[in-house]
């Protein structure tokens, strides 16, 4: 029987690795059942040929979570620094009344009341069967009115890595949130991450907590498989601070060019880092050998002119260019990462997280490797990606759902 599914995010009309998989999966579900986007995107950005959500029966409605009055929003931010410095200071969950009661004081002076009661309206008027929370802050803003929509499943899609969202170092919301998220959470039917090891570390810091690893698909249809002779390394992501790690990757090569005069680097991306690599590529002397070109629909081109894919992150929720690079039978440099074992096993060839001078021998040996054999190896594995496989077990967990009609 066909569900009503709502997939609540803060956009799907713009560029970015967590709305194409968003699109690639409500495309998918939109085959068998109601799917609608609701999206913090202004209405005049729609575009549905982006992703090609065009291709799919799915409805789009936007919104806005408006701003508390000056003074309540300036009481509401007061009250969340103190509810959120008393969650990060109780230990392991020992007191768990004085927890649970600490993040439910945050959750509603961070999340006011004019905001649950949009959001509360906006999945009434829908009537959905399953509601999907895209990113950590939105599913924990789901569990905020969990209990107004008993017959509804709830779930939180986690895009990011634990380490990247509750670290020590983290630019998103830090160990002082972790006790928060970790009780809100846990008011949803699933949450959904794209590890197993992020799944196990929810579970060491919240026995309670048991996250369901679904893997993210592959979300373009692959072009020409690499000829493997262009002598080109490719690295593809957005230029926003510190993620991708572009800027130890431009370090790293200019250590390798010490000692190769061929081979070149590409880089397809866009954002704020934009002129900070501009600078290190001048400052270097490496602009015949480093090329930076902008995003495009047609990413496969790159895939397809590029002898080796680099992955520089210093962290990664999942790292879908690796599955894209090897769709397109290239052999592939990373970071030691979590995600990337998972994805590629032995596969990779890797260098230590944010170590410049191993992934610069890590280039070089890339240099050197049985290319055929690599690439063979690579689509193997790309192939276990397939959306085919992904969507059964998104279905798998949609099939729970009651029915709301």
């Amino acid at each position: 029987m066909k569900k009503k599914i709502c997939f609540l995010t803060d956009s799907i009309f713009s560029i970015g690795g967590v709305q194409r998989v968003t699109a690639v999966i409500a495309k998918a579900l939109a085959a068998d059942h109601h799917v609608t986007i609701i999206t913090q995107d202004e209405p005049a950005k729609k575009d549905t040929s982006l992703y090609d959500l065009h291709e799919a029966d799915i409805s789009y409605r936007f919104f806005h979570f408006h701003k508390a009055p000056r003074l309540k929003n300036l009481c509401c931010r007061g009250y969340s620094y103190l509810y959120r410095t008393l969650l990060y200071r109780i230990g392991g969950g020992h007191d768990w009344f004085l927890q649970r009661w600490a993040s439910e004081a945050y959750a509603h002076s961070s999340f006011p009341a004019n905001q649950r009661a949009t959001l509360t309206e906006l999945l009434r008027e829908g009537g959905y069967d399953v509601v999907v929370g895209v990113h950590a802050p939105m599913a924990a803003r789901l569990a905020t009115v969990r209990k107004q929509f008993p017959d509804t499943m709830f779930l939180g899609w986690i895009h990011n890595s634990f380490e990247a969202l509750f670290g020590s170092g983290s630019l998103y919301l830090g160990p002082d949130r972790l006790r928060h998220y970790l009780y809100q959470l846990r008011q949803l039917d699933e949450t959904i991450v794209l590890c197993q090891y992020d799944a196990n570390v929810y579970r060491r810091h919240d026995s309670q907590l048991t996250p369901r690893v679904i893997y993210n698909p592959l979300t373009l249809v692959p072009g020409a498989v690499s000829k493997g002779q262009s002598k080109q390394f490719l690295a593809v992501g957005r230029f926003s601070p510190k993620h991708k790690g572009f800027d130890l990757l431009i370090d790293a090569f200019r250590l390798f060019c010490r000692h190769d005069s061929d081979w070149t680097l590409h880089i397809v991306g866009e954002g704020p880092e934009e002129a900070l690599y501009r600078e290190k590529i001048a400052a270097y002397g490496l602009e015949e050998r480093i090329q930076l070109h902008p995003f495009t629909a047609n990413v496969q081109q790159y895939y397809s002119a590029a002898q080796v894919y680099v992955l520089s992150s210093r962290w990664e929720g999942f790292g879908l260019v690796l599955v894209e690079a090897m769709a397109h039978g290239l052999p592939v440099v990373s970071s030691d990462l979590p995600t990337s074992r998972e994805i590629m096993g032995d596969f990779g060839l890797y260098f230590p997280v944010g170590d410049v001078e191993a992934m610069a021998q890590r280039l070089y040996d890339a240099t050197r490797l049985d290319w055929q054999a690599k690439a063979e190896q690579a689509q193997r594995i790309a192939a276990q990606f397939h959306i085919d496989n992904i969507i059964k077990q998104w279905q798998q967990i949609i099939t729970k759902a009651s029915d709301n009609g």
